[in-house]
C-alpha cells in the first residue's frame, strides 16, 4: 500500500500558495497559485495525492483535520442537500471539495490525520516542499 504525505502553504494567508505530496521522502507532486490560502492549498493537495493513487489502495497522511472531515463527516450530506450546509452560509472552496470528494469516494484511500509542526519527519518534509512549491519550485 502506498503512504502519500500532504501539506499545503500560503504566506502570507490569503497570499501565494503552494502545496506538497511526498512519497517516500520525495516530493512527487508540488503546486502553486499567485494567490490562494492555507485550506485551499491543503486540499489540492489531497487531490493530488488521490489523482497519484489513481485507484490504487493508498493512505494519505495529513495534518489538516479540517479536510479529513470535509471528506469523511461533512461533504456525503452537503451533497444529499444538492451541495448546501445544514446551516445558514455558502460552502467555502466548493470547487475543491467537490473534486476532492467525487476522488474519495470513487477511490480506496484512508485518510489519516497527523498532528503538525512536531517534529514528524515526513510531514516536516510535505510542508518544507509545500513552502518551496509556494515560492516556485516545482519537481
Amino acid at each position: 500500500m502506498r503512504i502519500l504525505w500532504t501539506d499545503g502553504s500560503a504566506n502570507p494567508n490569503p497570499g501565494p500558495g503552494g502545496y506538497a505530496v511526498i512519497e517516500d521522502g520525495q516530493p512527487v507532486a508540488l503546486g502553486r497559485e499567485a494567490q490562494s490560502t492555507n485550506i485551499r492549498m491543503e486540499g489540492a493537495a489531497l487531490i493530488a495525492a488521490m489523482k497519484l493513487l489513481d485507484g490504487e489502495t493508498g493512505e494519505i497522511r495529513t495534518d489538516s483535520e479540517f479536510w479529513k472531515n470535509v471528506l469523511t463527516k461533512w461533504a456525503p450530506g452537503w451533497e444529499k442537500r444538492g451541495w448546501k450546509k445544514s446551516t445558514p452560509g455558502e460552502i467555502q472552496n466548493l470547487d475543491l471539495v467537490k473534486e476532492a470528494y467525487m476522488l474519495y469516494k470513487n477511490g480506496d484511500v484512508k485518510l489519516t490525520w497527523v498532528r503538525g509542526h512536531v517534529g514528524t519527519e515526513m510531514n516536516e518534509t510535505a510542508d518544507e516542499w509545500a513552502n518551496k512549491a509556494r515560492k516556485g519550485a516545482t519537481i
